[in-house]
């Protein structure tokens, strides 16, 4: 697998090893002793799917410790633009983001540690998004951040995306007191 660090601290974009014949392809997406090499150690307890289609936004989430996520995702059909926000006080990156795009023909791997708000923006229709989470959800510890927050200022492209009533109402960075 080929692993590349991004300008933010912890973000790692995975670029697994594909073996490809006349029958098709196989690769591994997740292998806990290949993982636990690269840095990434955690124990994924569940995983999520989420199906979408073009034009949807979701995020940008997370939850505050102490049931704070990594997240381990990747794209089974379609295709996402991927972005991570660093949420993490002392960062020296606070506030800034990181996007990748995550296909089904890229095959391409995002991981993102405890202390980033997450959210993508689905490029194609019956688009399918898997992912593993190092914590289970819970409600009261869960926030959002506002998609379009101009702090941030992510260029998702997209001037009307459909969201959730949640995603609408996500807060500002600068009213946003980080837990992390």
């Amino acid at each position: 697998m080929q692993v590349t660090k991004t300008f933010i601290e912890g973000l790692l974009v995975i670029q697994p090893t594909v073996f490809n014949d006349a029958r098709g392809y196989f690769y591994e997406p997740y292998n806990k002793k290949a993982f636990a090499e690269i840095g990434v150690g955690e124990e994924f307890v569940q995983d999520n799917q989420s199906f979408s289609q073009k034009g949807v936004i979701r995020g940008l989430h997370f939850q505050n410790p102490p049931h704070a996520q990594a997240k381990l995702l990747r794209v089974i059909q379609g295709s996402i633009w991927d972005v991570a926000v660093d949420i993490r006080k002392s960062s020296p990156t606070y506030g800034k983001y990181f996007g990748v795009e995550l296909s089904a023909a890229n095959k391409t791997i995002f991981y993102v540690p405890k202390g980033f708000a997450h959210g993508f923006l689905t490029l194609e229709d019956d688009t399918m998004l898997l992912y593993k989470c190092s914590d289970f959800y819970n409600k009261a510890s869960e926030e959002s951040i506002i998609w379009n927050d101009p702090e941030i200022a992510i260029p998702w492209n997209i001037s009307d995306p459909v969201l959730s009533e949640k995603d609408q109402n996500g807060k500002k960075l600068m009213n946003f007191a980080s837990q992390f």
